[in-house]
């Protein structure tokens, strides 16, 4: 961990849907297209709306974007800069703000990014940001986030999992009973031969988000076209 992480406490806390998507994209940002971060506010706007990688899909102005970022900074968590021509740009702070290394952003980026998804299909999309080989990897990385109520567990541990971010103001945190209540009428529903093959259909997610993620390079190599 960085001197900066052990020196300053995190000062995290619930931020709304707009909050969560724009630190979210300055994250994936700077860690997939390095060449165009810091970003405009009309860079975090694109990226805000961008149809991969994003639910809920979002059509946010440059407006609600500059207010967002306005909070954002108050709260400590990004950071105005001058860049080139005196244009304005922005960097997060999230490692310091969150107190997290590497990996843990990349899942906790993810997460602000998508909401509840399975640990399968957070491990194949964070690993587009830092190298998470498998399931194991990603395993204590959630533990960490989980005891410092970073991550919340939605479903019972194991194969397929729900998980999603403790970053949710009071009132807006997904039900844990209705996801698992959705997730046990799925399984009922399928062939008694699919549910003995539950572990094929685990790794057929990680194939789809693999597969997801590869488009999403594709795009990020369009982007820095771009920039």
């Amino acid at each position: 961990m960085s001197d900066s992480i052990e020196k300053e406490r995190p000062a995290w806390k619930p931020l709304d849907p707009l909050q969560r998507r724009v630190l979210g994209v300055l994250v994936e940002k700077a860690k997939t297209t390095p060449d165009g971060y810091p970003m405009t506010v009309n860079a975090i706007k694109t990226g805000s709306n961008q149809k991969s990688n994003r639910n809920p899909q979002l059509d946010l102005d440059a407006d609600d974007v500059q207010a967002t970022l306005d909070e954002l900074r108050e709260m400590g968590a990004v950071v105005e800069i001058q860049g080139d021509g005196r244009v304005v740009k922005y960097r997060h702070r999230a490692y310091e703000w969150l107190g997290v290394e590497k990996t843990e952003l990349a899942v906790m980026t993810e997460l602000l990014l998508r909401g509840e998804q399975t640990v399968g299909e957070l491990r194949g999309r964070a690993a587009r940001m830092e190298p998470i080989e498998s399931l194991a990897e990603i395993r204590p990385v959630l533990a960490g986030l989980v005891e410092r109520g970073l991550v919340i567990e939605l479903t019972a541990e194991g194969r397929g999992q729900w998980v999603t971010h403790g970053l949710y103001p009071e009132g807006e945190q997904p039900d844990a009973e209705a996801i698992e209540s959705a997730v046990r009428a799925r399984e009922r529903d399928l062939p008694a031969t699919a549910r003995s093959s539950k572990s094929g259909m685990d790794e057929l997610r990680e194939v789809v988000a693999d597969l997801q993620r590869r488009v999403e390079l594709l795009e990020k190599a369009s982007q820095q076209a771009e920039f």
